[in-house]
């Protein structure tokens, strides 16, 4: 670890005793990314490059508030984390495909679920959990292009653990499963029972889910501002067997998981790429080749990458209102606070559901049923049902006119090394 007049830099290197193989090299940089992300640190410029068996990641990052890292044990604690990850006794376990499913743990079920999303969705599932005496600790829901999915922890109201009865876990699956079938019957959902809890990441399954679940193949939302859409190109460098995958767009947190998830999901390999964030702008810029060692050599290939990208982009911008709510936590409270939200005709877009300790920590985004902003009149009707303790946040910002950058090989010397007033993070290992 060096330290500058800007900050600190360091750079990790690691010699494993095995060689690393395409498989590990497939899944690895998601799993850096992941922990830098579940640690709540904010990516701003990443140079990534392999050859061979070795890579070398470069992460510049800050806290959630944008300053640079200086408590040492902080930093103690991402070296460990990451050693932890790519360490000998770490797996990189491959994605479960399923749409839907339910599966047991000794102290909580695991419910996903995807279906057409509707005003009121959230309200009559969580309804349906209330009445089959299911108590929701956690939960993650997110809505794009007419789809929604969600990943939900839920435990039994009088034990407070997992529900282990056969008939009642199929109860569940069959009340929820009418719910989300809906009127349309060829885009319901479908459910699965499986044993042992989840151990894929939930934003990470949500992306699965979603993708799975084709919401990049509806028809796009209108966007009245057409540059809040994200820009995305691919193309090839046929002198190296690359396909060259460049995103331009608003930059906003975990954009960087979100691309790289993706990419990994559809099974292409990141060899090279240069993240970088300024004015709010984001560009990145991808080198990649099939896990099958081959660049994208055809039209359609090409398209789906290119939907795919824009779909998990689009996913986490938040449309509507940011309700935050911090309250005790009791049983059947998603389930009233979702049903005001419907009686007051608004719809939820997206919600972060946690429970720490006896509190509820809890984030919603709402617009009206009609798609609109949503009125002081009505959050103060909301306000009057749940109480002062539910704190309004705003609007989203409109995003700006997407930044161009030179030529797709530019990251090759991109100021690297610069000092800047943040927290440097090396990785580079065999």
């Amino acid at each position: 670890m060096c330290y500058g007049p800007y900050g600190f830099f360091l750079l990790i290197w690691f010699r494993w005793s095995w060689q690393v193989d395409s498989a590990n090299e497939y899944g690895i940089l998601l799993e850096v990314i992941q922990v830098l992300i579940d640690l709540n640190l904010v990516i701003s410029k990443a140079y990534i490059t392999s050859d061979g068996g070795w890579f070398m990641d470069v992460f510049n990052i800050t806290d959630k508030e944008g300053q640079k890292l200086k408590d040492k044990a902080t930093i103690a604690r991402i070296e460990d984390y990451i050693c932890k990850s790519l360490g000998a006794d770490s797996r990189y376990i491959p994605s479960r495909r399923r749409s839907v499913d339910v599966a047991a743990s000794t102290d909580h079920n695991v419910i996903e679920l995807t279906g057409t999303d509707r005003p009121g969705l959230l309200s009559e599932v969580s309804a349906v959990l209330a009445s089959l005496k299911c108590n929701v600790v956690s939960a993650e829901i997110w809505t794009h292009n007419t789809r929604a999915a969600a990943v939900m922890r839920v435990t039994d109201e009088d034990t407070g653990l997992a529900v282990t009865d056969a008939d009642r876990l199929e109860r569940i699956k069959e009340r929820l499963s009418y719910l989300l079938r809906g009127g349309n019957l060829s885009r319901g959902a479908a459910m699965a029972v499986s044993s042992g809890s989840s151990t894929t990441h939930t934003e990470r399954r949500l992306h699965q889910m979603m993708l799975d679940d084709g919401d990049h193949e509806q028809l796009r939302r209108h966007l009245p501002n057409q540059s809040q859409r994200p820009n995305v190109t691919v193309s090839n460098w046929n002198d190296k067997d690359y396909s060259v995958v460049t995103i331009r767009c608003k930059d906003r947190a975990k954009l960087l998981f979100d691309t790289v998830c993706t990419l990994t999901d559809l099974h292409y390999v990141v060899f090279h790429a240069n993240i970088d964030a300024k004015d709010n702008q984001a560009y990145q810029e991808f080198y990649v080749r099939h896990v099958n060692g081959s660049p994208m050599n055809t039209e359609a290939e090409r398209l789906r990458v290119i939907q795919c990208l824009e779909a998990a982009i689009e996913r986490r911008v938040s449309e509507g209102v940011k309700l935050e709510l911090c309250t005790n936590d009791k049983v059947g409270l998603l389930s009233e606070v979702t049903r005001i939200f419907r009686e007051n005709s608004l719809t939820v877009t997206r919600a972060e559901v946690s429970t720490r300790g006896r509190m509820a920590v809890n984030t919603f985004y709402v617009r009206d049923s009609a798609g609109e902003a949503v009125d002081q009149k009505t959050i103060e009707s909301i306000r009057q049902a749940i109480g002062q303790n539910i704190q309004v946040k705003g609007q989203p910002e409109p995003s700006g006119p997407s930044q161009k950058k030179d030529s797709p090989t530019w990251f090759l010397f991109a100021n690297l090394f610069r000092p800047r007033s943040l927290y440097s993070f090396g990785l580079f290992m065999r």
